[in-house]
């Protein structure tokens, strides 16, 4: 290391509320839209991730995901300089009986010729709000024509995000059918919902929510799933966010099927789409079975991913009558997309604090 180059070990640190206020000035759909296609046209290297589970001493979940993620070029054409960054996020699903929220963590971001930290910053902001990009880039390319009822399963932080993008997004959105385990949190997302020209309402169970939904979006902890074909209006976009919300049957029974990245989903053994891969009854892109698995009967194929939906390579929903599954597996390198802009903007209006190493 050439100390008298490089004699300044400082890095940006941005709190959650220095995210939010540098997020502001970032429009995140296009941010999380760019990322999408930078992907599908092979600029970016996406590792897979750690994750690293156990039960905390009171007997709760608990998890520890770390997921790295670079562009080999930024900016819309790839010309820009390239972008590397880290993502780890911890969650404990006692978390909110102690009052504080289930998920949290940070996104780093490396100078990409010396490897160093650059800005460190608070990272559950960014990946639900990321998170909401990507339901509201299915639903502007594979909802029907003009959506004006949306169902919400779980009420917690990733619903409240999706609300006020989704609200931002999507203008022939007319009511919200907000449904919790936790009655209260629904009630309490209902009267939070900021516009007078959209309505919000409880519902009394999941099946009751998405009964009638143009959009379905599951934002749960669940990991069996719940949601039946005939739950769903012919139509429905179902953007499987919490990943294990649909049963089986339901997937078999949908006209089509994107994900964000098939070697994430397939490669995962503990979501649902990961399982069936495992099992035989879903199919890779290319209708083949995994390595050393028979297809079973009725098994059926990933059509497409959101990326390639972006980008023309496949039409998405042809039939207004069309049940379409989006299953977002989530992907780093989407969450060090908004990061980097998010630091951009953080400079141009000096946030955050700086910190040596």
């Amino acid at each position: 290391m050439d100390f008298e180059r490089y004699p300044d070990s400082r890095f940006r640190h941005l709190t959650r509320a220095d995210v939010v206020e540098a997020a502001r000035g970032v429009d995140l759909v296009a941010t999380v839209a760019d990322a999408l296609r930078a992907h599908t046209a092979g600029r970016t290297v996406l590792p897979e991730e750690a994750y690293l589970g156990w039960t905390t001493p009171e007997g709760d979940a608990a998890r520890l995901l770390a997921m790295p993620g670079a562009f080999t070029g930024s900016g819309e054409d790839g010309s820009g300089p390239p972008v590397v960054g880290l993502k780890t996020i911890n969650a404990s699903l006692g978390n909110p009986a102690r009052g504080i929220p289930r998920s949290q963590g940070f996104t780093l971001l490396l100078d990409p010729e010396t490897a160093r930290p650059v800005a460190l910053m608070e990272a559950a902001y960014i990946s639900a709000m990321r998170t909401a990009a990507v339901t509201a880039l299915a639903v502007r390319h594979l909802a029907v024509e003009a959506p004006r009822r949306l169902a919400l399963l779980g009420c917690g932080a990733l619903a409240q995000a999706h609300v006020r993008l989704l609200l931002e997004t999507v203008p022939t959105l007319r009511h919200v059918v907000l449904y919790d385990v936790e009655a209260g949190r629904a009630k309490e997302l209902a009267a939070s919902v900021p516009t007078a020209s959209v309505t919000a309402s409880v519902a009394g169970s999941a099946r009751e929510a998405v009964r009638d939904a143009e959009l379905v979006v599951p934002v749960t902890t669940v990991t069996e799933g719940y949601i039946e074909p005939d739950w769903l209006r012919p139509g429905a976009l179902v953007c499987h966010v919490s990943l294990d919300d649909l049963t089986e049957a339901a997937v078999l029974a949908a006209d089509t099927v994107v994900v964000d990245d098939w070697h994430l989903v397939r490669d995962d053994p503990r979501r649902l789409l990961g399982r069936m891969h495992r099992a035989g009854t879903l199919l890779g892109p290319d209708g083949a079975p995994r390595e050393g698995v028979t297809a079973r009967p009725g098994a059926r194929r990933v059509d497409a991913t959101l990326g390639e939906v972006l980008a023309g390579e496949h039409p998405g929903r042809t039939r207004e009558d069309e049940t379409v599954v989006s299953n977002p597996f989530g992907m780093s390198v989407l969450d060090v997309a908004v990061a980097d802009r998010v630091r951009l903007q953080a400079e141009a209006a000096g946030l955050g604090t700086p910190l040596s190493l």
